[in-house]
């Protein structure tokens, strides 16, 4: 393997020859000022800047340091820049950060320390080098608008392809969230209808009374407040494709006219006895499942079989290895670019939270919870907090809620038989404030000790600090 490469800028030479000898296993070069580490790094390429704050001309400050970062962060926009700092650096330091470093380590220097940052730092470009290499990966298929790396979902794709071109009735069956609307778009458009209508309506959306009239319209006066004639979304799909999304949450009643049409392909408005022929293809889909409903009457058999002549089963977000982080990272630049803002990647923690969570909601929670965490972000890179994810880490999914059993206590003797009402958010809010207390607390007022007991980066330390108004005293903070 290719040794990873890691560029020191330190104006103390000796200094800087101490650190090329103990990370002697990387290839390692120096430099003492801005103009040398830039010149060295378009020539270098490394993948790991270590970075003094404090460089000629303004040793004693950091505004040569800044600008390095700025100009290197141009030169190697996906290096990791760990920034070097004094104490008297530190609010400096928390604002290189958000300029872009990755992170920074305080002076006078523990090797130890700067190693473990080091080394978390080629684990988090690892991660998104793999992440890259799942984009690259995808092979070349026509179906633009599915974002995926995961084998599952490829052979899904090549299914989608294959039945396009056909009029078969298709039924896509998904968790809610999977993209079924996604699929049943592209069965269209890859199909010789592709120029004429896609229709989509929601059966579960629409309230029973007016479904009948939204898919089969109806003739003025046909009931109290039709004013005026409407054509149904079946005739509004002549020549094109109808798609019955949540084809499990059809009234019965009116499963047997939608069944009639699909063997005659004739409709008859609410209210007339004029059949029109209609020319269109049907995809249905649903997040129900459908054998159980037919076994409890819920949905008819003769219907089931009317409308899957090809199945199509969706995998679940979680069921599809690599993904998460690859819709992710998607989702990540769409919303920075949206937003203006200047987020470089997620944080090793985030992107493991992203590969282990359940995602219950599938996609579409995945892409609400990267949206909001870019709109709230402060650093220039997504951690887990920003996610927001730790109430749903241990949420059952919705299948594994209804076989749970429910443990009901019985109120204390002589007590209110209601339980109390407590804002989740809160809750957790405090236990977090007590857990970075306690953390401060077993550290001395250390921060890098609590932010390692903790688990987070110090600049998310310090951040959790000043929103819970936590007292550090300025003496001991860092030892």
């Amino acid at each position: 393997m290719q040794k990873v490469k890691i560029l020191f800028v330190d104006d103390d030479q000796g200094l800087n020859r101490q650190l090329r000898w103990a990370f002697s296993e990387f290839e390692t070069r120096g430099a003492h000022d801005r103009p040398t580490a830039v010149k060295i790094a378009a020539e270098f390429n490394p993948q790991i800047v270590v970075l003094d704050l404090g460089l000629p001309p303004d040793a004693q400050g950091a505004s040569e340091g800044l600008k390095t970062l700025v100009e290197l962060k141009k030169t190697l926009p996906k290096a990791k820049i760990i920034m070097l700092s004094g104490n008297e650096h530190r609010e400096n330091a928390v604002m290189a950060v958000k300029l872009g470093a990755y992170d920074f380590c305080q002076k006078p220097m523990d090797q130890q320390v700067l190693r473990l940052i080091v080394d978390r730092a080629i684990n988090l470009q690892g991660l998104e080098q793999e992440i890259g290499k799942l984009a690259i990966k995808q092979p070349s298929r026509r179906l633009e608008s599915i974002i995926t790396g995961a084998e599952n979902m490829q052979e899904v794709c090549d299914l989608i392809e294959r039945v396009a071109p056909t009029d078969a009735s298709v039924l896509l069956l998904g968790e809610s969230g999977t993209g079924k609307e996604l699929f049943a778009r592209a069965l269209h458009d890859l199909s010789p209808r592709k120029a004429s209508p896609f229709i989509p309506i929601n059966c579960g959306a629409i309230p029973e009374t007016l479904l009948e009239s939204e898919l089969f319209g109806h003739e003025k006066g046909a009931f109290t407040g039709a004013e005026r004639a409407v054509v149904g979304k079946i005739e509004l799909a002549d020549g094109g494709t109808l798609f019955l999304d949540e084809i499990g949450d059809m009234p019965y009643t009116l499963q047997v006219k939608l069944l009639r049409f699909l063997q005659d392909r004739i409709v008859e408005r609410v209210g007339s006895r004029k059949p029109v022929t209609v020319d269109v293809r049907v995809i249905c889909a649903t997040n129900q499942d459908v054998l159980n409903r037919i076994a409890t009457n819920k949905f008819r058999e003769d219907l089931y079989f009317r409308i899957n002549e090809v199945t199509v089963q969706i995998p679940a977000l979680r069921e599809r290895p690599g993904d998460p982080e690859l819709l992710a990272q998607f989702f990540l630049e769409h919303f920075s670019s949206t937003y203006g803002k200047s987020i470089t990647g997620f944080s090793a923690s985030a992107l493991d939270v992203i590969r282990t969570h359940p995602w219950p909601g599938n996609v579409r929670q995945l892409l609400n919870c990267v949206k909001r965490a870019v709109i709230l972000a402060r650093g220039n890179q997504i951690t887990d907090t920003d996610l927001g994810l730790d109430g749903d880490r241990a949420r059952p999914r919705p299948e594994e809620a209804a076989a749970a059993p429910v443990a009901v206590a019985a109120p204390a003797s002589g007590g209110s038989s209601a339980a109390p009402v407590v804002n989740l958010r809160e809750a957790r809010n405090l236990a977090e404030k007590r857990a970075i207390e306690s953390a401060l607390a077993g550290a001395g007022g250390n921060i890098s000790k609590a932010a390692k007991l903790l688990g987070v980066s110090r600049p998310t330390l310090y951040t959790l600090i000043s929103e819970y108004g936590i007292s550090v005293k300025e003496e001991s903070a860092e030892g």
